[in-house]
C-alpha cells in the first residue's frame, strides 16, 4: 500500500506535527523512522495517506513544523521526494 512518511528530528517534534495535522483533520500515525532512511539515530516519522501530502505539508509549514525529509512508499521502496 502506498503512503508518504514525513520525518521529524524527534518524537516531540514528531508530535507537534501529529497534532497539527490532527487540527486540520488529517490522520496521520507516529513510529520511527527506517534506519536506512536517516543518519539521525533518533528521528521519527509520521505515516499518512498518498491523498493527504500536500495538505499536510502546507499545514506543517504554516505551523512552522518543517519535516526533515519526505519519502514515498511504493512498491515495497522507499523514495525521497523532498522535504
Amino acid at each position: 500500500m502506498e503512503h508518504y512518511l514525513i520525518l521529524a528530528r524527534s518524537v516531540t517534534y514528531a508530535q507537534r506535527m501529529q497534532r497539527a495535522l490532527e487540527r486540520a483533520g488529517i490522520r496521520s500515525r507516529i513510529f520511527r523512522a527506517p534506519r536506512d532512511l536517516t543518519d539521525a539515530g533518533c528521528a521519527y516519522a509520521l505515516r499518512l495517506g498518498v491523498r493527504d501530502l500536500r495538505e499536510a505539508l502546507t499545514v506543517l509549514h504554516e505551523a512552522g513544523l518543517d519535516p526533515l525529509q519526505v519519502f514515498l512508499y511504493q512498491k515495497g521502496l522507499y523514495r525521497e521526494v523532498g522535504a
